[in-house]
């Protein structure tokens, strides 16, 4: 029976060394320009599997900016969408607003006649109305026109007009009743005299 185990005295590398020179002697039989065909259609399988490689390499490019693109412009709809939505809410509160002061104009009118005649020097009817006007404010909404004005049509209703010498341009004379706004919003114009240079 023989022992098949290497002895102390032989190499481990004797496996190895039998194996590279098996590598170096099939190596030598393979002619230069030899190239690896395993489906024998003649085109060499490294050289196709690089170029295979390179092409799917470029569609993921390709692929990843169209994807890019797409969310780019997703995004931009969006900011869009966003700015959009803000602008019609803010609209919408303007417009609820404006609802509301006009339904208390009347009211207001009725306010600013009594504080016109001294009915409103001091008492509960004064401080309601200070509060109902103070809480307006803070919605935005503002009353204007006051004598000595200078008379824009965008702001005044001419109720009547009169000539004079102590004005050199058109100029609110007498206030029938103010004018009231929410923002920059006119909800009713001040209803005025003016007065005229001759």
């Amino acid at each position: 029976m023989t022992d098949n185990t290497p002895t102390p005295e032989e190499p481990q590398d004797d496996a190895l060394a039998q194996a590279e020179s098996i590598l170096n002697e099939a190596g030598k039989e393979v002619p230069e320009g030899t190239f690896l065909d395993e489906d024998h259609d003649g085109v060499d399988d490294l050289t196709a599997d690089e170029t295979g490689a390179d092409d799917a390499l470029n569609a993921a490019y390709q692929k990843a900016a169209e994807h890019l693109a797409d969310l780019q412009r997703l995004q931009a709809e969006y900011v869009n969408y966003r700015k959009r939505v803000d602008r019609d809410r803010e609209l919408i509160a303007v417009n609820a607003t404006a609802k509301a002061v006009e339904a208390l104009i009347p009211v207001l009118d009725d306010i600013a006649a009594a504080r016109d005649h001294g009915d409103l020097a001091e008492g509960p009817f004064a401080a309601i109305a200070e509060k109902l006007e103070g809480a307006l404010g803070r919605l935005g909404w503002s009353s204007y026109g006051t004598a000595g004005d200078e008379f824009d049509p965008q702001l005044h209703e001419a109720l009547m007009s009169q000539p004079s010498t102590e004005v050199a341009e058109p100029t609110v004379q007498h206030v029938a009743q103010p004018g009231h706004k929410v923002g920059e919003r006119v909800l009713r114009p001040a209803r005025v005299i003016v007065a005229q240079p001759e």
